[in-house]
């Protein structure tokens, strides 16, 4: 499946909408009938397209009151010390996303907490100890004013 058609791109976007449509619902919605819904949606799942289904949980409803946004910079960008931080950073549940970036800095990662001093304590004792860590630069979210990650289709 190298190219989508406008069912594909149409199922796409009822999925990022709302990804516990049942198959009957997202048929109609996109205008087929059940079976070829259903056999386009596992073509999708199979070429890569649809990478999983989740739910979407609001981070303050379960304590997670703090978003930061921290720039890491690497003592190194190369080889097996640059390997050994992203499996570290990988294996960080407050981590959310973790992405290289340009200019200055290595990774920007978001992170999450409940608080500022429980941040604050996870930045002395997680991140700044992190193989091959030379410096941190925090920004925190004010208030999110887009945050559904729905990508345009």
């Amino acid at each position: 499946m190298e190219t989508l058609d406008a069912y594909d791109r149409a199922i796409l976007r009822e999925l990022q909408s709302d990804g516990r449509l049942t198959n009957a619902e997202l048929a109609q919605r996109v205008g087929l009938s059940a079976a070829p819904c259903w056999r386009r949606v596992r073509a999708l799942e199979k070429a890569g397209y649809i990478k999983g289904y989740r739910a979407e949980v609001d981070r303050h409803r379960i304590g997670l009151g703090v978003l930061a946004f921290v720039r890491l910079d690497a003592v190194q960008i190369s080889g097996a010390e640059l390997r050994q931080l992203e499996d570290a950073i990988r294996a960080i549940p407050e981590v959310v996303s973790c992405h290289y970036i340009s200019g200055a800095g290595t990774f920007e990662l978001q992170v999450v907490g409940r608080d500022l001093a429980q941040f604050s304590r996870f930045a002395r004792e997680v991140l700044v100890q992190l193989p091959n860590v030379k410096d941190l630069h925090t920004s925190f979210s004010l208030g999110e004013v887009k945050a559904a990650g729905a990508l345009p289709i």
